[in-house]
């Protein structure tokens, strides 16, 4: 049984468009980002091990990912289109984006949301050999020659491109996988990128507020996709050559409602993921090939409106168990193992980001039993969105707000 926790339009680039606005006065310009050295707690205990919290990089419009090159700098992305190379004392905004529908977009779409943009970015594992960056973002239009009569409908697109020589711009920009049919509402996404070592790629598509394409083989939204590193599905995805012959192919697992955080333990290969629950019963749990994880028919949570149970209940046959439920909403994103880091006390954990809380939840597993969950942030830094540990064995936290950030946890002296 899984353990439980108590804690909880006009289609264009959108720096663009959010330039146009801030010249004409439409909207208020962002603050510029910068990097920022400003202590926020200099002696933060936790149960095992007292920290320091710095920011290191400030005035981000709605920090969504990050990642880092080899040689150190920082890649972060903004959801409404932003996205930054960030060094020692140098912030430079990237041109050469792909064409993103976003948080402007949704302003003139029929349930508009603030859900869209740019998205996850991740590094490729073997990038001083090829150069690639991995992009997610919503994208506007047909794909893979599904039309579509509505001017709202978008999806879900992994990219990938390379830096150019002067560092300023992407070149290069591929299209890994673009989602197909498209959908109208603005919001679950999915996104985050996960690099499987064996040449594939896996991401996230989010139900897209429909519900019913979770458990609809022939529509990958409520699904992990894996793809290969170029495009293309890999032979032994669970639905190549399935029946009936109109199965997605590139679906990997299934039931899921908007999955914010992905990760391969990097000892025992395996893949954990967190989910999204409706109102409360938000999930951790190991993705396999083939799972069912049961959204919509199994919840643990209840409907925003009515408060009435969500689906069937908790279970079902067929149906993959979670490894740990939080029945009180806290919005699982960015989730990552923490190995032989700086705080040495902290090994071998899985750290998981909180929105709605403003939380960062300490995970303790034994095999794929969690064991402990402490909350090492509370409303400390804002509304968490992206967790990864650097190169430099520190852990970091990007956060979601109109003023976001990029914090550092390191031990305090």
């Amino acid at each position: 049984m899984p353990q439980t926790s108590t804690a909880r339009g006009v289609f264009t680039n959108a720096l663009t468009l959010a330039a146009a606005l801030a010249a004409a006065g439409g909207m208020a310009s962002a603050a510029a980002v910068e990097v920022s050295d400003e202590t926020i707690d200099d002696a933060h205990d936790t149960e095992e091990a007292t920290v320091t919290v710095t920011r290191v990089v400030s005035g981000l419009e709605h920090g969504w990912a990050m990642d880092w090159l080899p040689d150190g700098r920082m890649l972060v992305t903004e959801r409404p289109g932003g996205m930054y190379v960030v060094d020692d004392d140098s912030v430079t905004e990237l041109e050469g984006l792909p064409e993103i529908f976003s948080d402007e977009d949704q302003l003139t779409a029929p349930e508009g949301g603030s859900q869209s943009g740019l998205l996850d970015v991740r590094v490729h594992p073997q990038y001083d050999d090829n150069g690639w960056i991995y992009l997610t973002y919503s994208s506007p239009g047909d794909t893979d020659g599904v039309a579509t009569d509505d001017e709202y409908a978008t999806g879900t697109v992994l990219a990938r491109a390379r830096l150019n020589d002067d560092g300023d711009a992407l070149e290069d920009l591929e299209t890994v996988y673009s989602q197909a049919p498209r959908h109208v509402p603005g919001r679950h996404y999915g996104s985050r990128i996960l690099f499987a070592g064996d040449g594939t790629v896996l991401f996230s598509i989010g139900d897209r507020g429909l519900r019913a394409p979770s458990q609809d083989l022939t529509d990958p939204s409520g699904s992990i996709i894996r793809v290969n590193e170029a495009g293309g599905v890999p032979d032994d995805n669970p639905y190549v050559g399935a029946a009936p012959g109109n199965l997605r192919p590139e679906i990997f697992s299934f039931g899921h409602r908007n999955n914010q955080g992905l990760v391969m333990h990097p000892e025992t290969g395996e893949i954990w993921a967190t989910d999204h629950g409706p109102s409360g019963g938000d999930l951790l749990y190991q993705v396999e090939a083939g799972n069912n994880y049961g959204w919509p028919q199994v919840a643990f949570g209840t409907e925003y409106s009515t408060g009435e149970q969500v689906g069937i209940g908790e279970s079902a046959p067929g149906v993959t168990e979670p490894t740990h439920v939080w029945e009180e909403s806290m919005a699982p994103s960015g989730l990552a193992f923490y190995m032989d880091g700086a705080v040495s006390e902290w090994d071998g954990n899985l750290f998981a980001g909180s929105l709605v809380r403003e939380q960062l939840h300490r995970l303790e597993l034994d095999g794929d039993s969690v064991v402990k969950d402490e909350v090492i942030l509370d409303e400390t830094v804002g509304r968490i969105r992206d967790v990864r540990q650097g190169p430099d064995g520190m852990l970091y936290v990007l956060t979601d707000e109109a003023d976001a950030g990029v914090y550092r946890i390191e031990p305090a002296d």
